[in-house]
């Protein structure tokens, strides 16, 4: 992986004395990515990269190479705006890095007009084997998920925290406060409460589902009533009824309907159904009575921007018991970040997979979870033995007999969960810790799904992008083929010592993944191969451990499962260890850091419906026993 800058452009700016203004512009953003290529007539730029259309406000990674280029062209919807600028990458980088490695700067463009552009330096370390072309393991992967989409009405919904009081387009009451979350269309930007989803009665008016053709057939019950909007002076604070922002400005903030008074921004106007005067609450809930709202569908349509990168929005403190002297791990979450990230359920699955955990030696043990104001809490089992990144990042790879114990007992954790109708999806070296004899135990479930029994399938798009498979990318419906394909990639690192697919950014690892076939080295044995070969197939019903016994395999020839599973079988390799809270095993960023909780505002946190997490406490028998209760 190279250098790469995250990017983003926040407003756009054109000659006041020029003919166009923003409400009449209503502009958007096109970015050319575009490599140097040496031809016998010099140099020339090539673009190999699909056009990207970086909404407002939003940003996309660019992957520093010499000689690449970024092309940025501002148009409006009737294209007689054509504004444009071209940045190399490598000068940007290096501006960024004078200013601490962020930067925020007004780009000019040409004819007319300037773009603020923000821009961070992010830096990826190769070691000498990557520069030697191994791309060996030295780094830890972030996991990647999918936003969440709903689609209604052809409006692609996506949940968002909303900063200042906004209205909500369908009740015309406030979406405010945290607990009051509520859902932005990300092509027309309506704003509604996230209760009211299923009172959308007008078809997004910015999406290109609704285009000339599709709008040729009418909505069911023949409404096409046109606002008669008209430009209006506010004498006092007025909301957009749309988008649900403020009216800002001094005079002619906005447009007004003669008919039904509906308020909304100049730049809203275009994308207001034609609902004159219908109150679409009311209406919904009469064709709710009628049995006629429609289902809301899944959208899925996948592109790079539909992700959102899983930041480190956690702390993991080491606690002592002050009666027996026992560690525990305590992981804290912020409320206003779960909620924030509209990861409540995942914050309540992974709780309800950790209270299972006892059931099974292989998984990390979840002893109680509680709560403050502000906080989570989830204290667990210590495991000072570090993970397996931190142990193959010293010795490069794993000896077989170490890779076949490692395998083994990560096969019977993954198995349990299965057998509970769970879909891990995030296994990775990062979630394998060990503990203080040496064996496995899996950790982090916060990407667990739940209820996969049978025939059961899902289609949500995460994981950590190295591991993730095939299916996944291809917007497939799955099941625990996924875990599979995981555990392949897995293997293969402690093996190897490399990942098997690999790409200058996630766009090449994705086609790599979809398309390439792994490198297996002369002297890995037939064995090892024989099974890499087997979890790789593309083709999910035929993969090993969805199709076949993946225990009965020659590989775990010399296993013996039933003593494995009492976890009776000695570990190849122990830890070294000083004392019950030895931190030596795990990265020095990680545990350099004072222990105190990260403060949350105060103003955000006085809002937050406390409600949501009244079933989050909980108590594990086994709690009583180590308290002595």
């Amino acid at each position: 992986m190279s250098p790469f800058l995250r990017i983003g452009f926040s407003n756009f700016e054109i000659d006041p004395g020029l003919a166009y203004h923003e409400e009449v512009l209503n502009p958007y953003c096109a970015v050319y990515m575009k490599e140097a290529i040496d031809t016998e007539k010099g140099q020339v730029y090539k673009q190999k990269k699909p056009t990207m259309y970086p909404p407002w406000s939003t940003t996309f990674d660019a992957h520093i190479h010499r000689g690449r280029i970024m092309h940025v062209m501002v148009k409006d919807r009737t294209a007689e705006l054509k504004s444009e600028a071209t940045v190399a990458l490598d000068s940007l980088a290096t501006r960024c890095k004078k200013e601490n490695g962020k930067l925020e700067i007004w780009l000019e463009l040409k004819p007319q007009g300037r773009l603020l552009m923000e821009a961070r330096y992010y830096l990826e370390k190769n070691t000498e084997r990557e520069r030697e072309g191994l791309f060996a393991l030295h780094q830890r992967r972030g996991a990647i998920k999918q936003a969440k989409v709903h689609v209604v009405k052809c409006h692609e919904f996506s949940a968002t925290f909303f900063p200042q009081p906004t209205f909500c387009s369908v009740c015309k009451e406030f979406v405010w406060g945290l607990n009051k979350q509520g859902y932005q269309c990300r092509q027309c930007n309506a704003a509604i409460h996230k209760k009211c989803i299923d009172k959308v009665i007008a078809k997004c008016t910015g999406s290109a589902i609704n285009s000339k053709e599709t709008m040729i057939h009418k909505e069911r019950f023949k409404i096409d009533m046109p606002h008669r909007f008209k430009v209006y002076n506010y004498k006092s604070p007025t909301f957009c009824e749309h988008c649900g922002t403020l009216l800002w400005g001094l005079a002619k903030q906005g447009l007004k309907c003669e008919e039904c008074s509906m308020n909304v921004h100049h730049k809203c106007q275009k994308k207001v159904a034609n609902l004159c005067g219908v109150n679409q609450k009311l209406m919904a809930e009469a064709l709710n009575v009628l049995n006629a709202i429609n289902k809301i569908n899944s959208f899925s349509g996948l592109e790079m921007g539909d992700f959102s990168k899983l930041v480190l929005c956690l702390q993991v403190f080491l606690a002592e018991l002050k009666k027996s002297g026992q560690f525990f791990a305590v992981k804290a979450l912020k409320k206003d970040v779960v909620l924030m990230d509209d990861d409540v359920e995942c914050t309540m699955v992974e709780r309800r997979v950790l209270s299972l955990a006892w059931e099974n030696p292989f998984l990390t043990h979840l002893y109680c979870t509680f709560q403050t104001k502000e906080n989570l809490f989830f204290v667990m089992e210590y495991l000072n033995g570090g993970d397996l990144m931190f142990h193959i990042q010293s010795c490069h790879k794993f000896d077989l007999h170490r890779s076949i114990f490692y395998a083994a007992e990560i096969i019977c954790g993954l198995q349990f969960l299965h057998s509970k109708g769970i879909i891990y999806r995030d296994l990775k070296l990062d979630n394998v810790l060990l503990d203080s004899e040496g064996h496995i135990k899996i950790a982090d479930f916060g990407m667990c799904k739940e209820n996969m029994q049978e025939d059961s399938r899902t289609s949500t798009f995460c994981g950590t992008p190295d591991y993730i498979a095939p299916e996944i990318l291809l917007g497939q419906k799955y099941s625990t083929s996924v875990d599979w394909w995981s555990f392949g990639v897995l293997l293969y690192e402690m093996l190897i010592g490399q990942s098997p697919f690999h790409g200058r950014d996630e766009e090449e690892l994705f086609q790599s993944i979809r398309t390439d076939d792994p490198v297996y080295p002369r002297w890995l044995t037939r064995d090892a191969k024989d099974i890499l070969i087997k979890l790789f197939v593309r083709e999910p019903e035929e993969r090993l451990g969805v199709k076949g016994n993946i225990r009965q395999h020659s590989f775990f020839s010399s296993t013996d499962w039933k003593a494995l599973e009492q976890r009776q079988v000695a570990p190849p390799f122990k830890p070294t260890l000083t004392s019950p809270s030895d931190c030596s095993n795990f990265d020095k960023e990680f545990i350099n850091e004072k222990p105190r909780l990260s403060c949350a505002d105060r103003t955000l946190i006085n809002s937050v419906d406390q409600t949501m997490f009244k079933n989050f406490s909980f108590v594990n028998p086994g709690m009583a026993h180590v308290t002595g209760r």
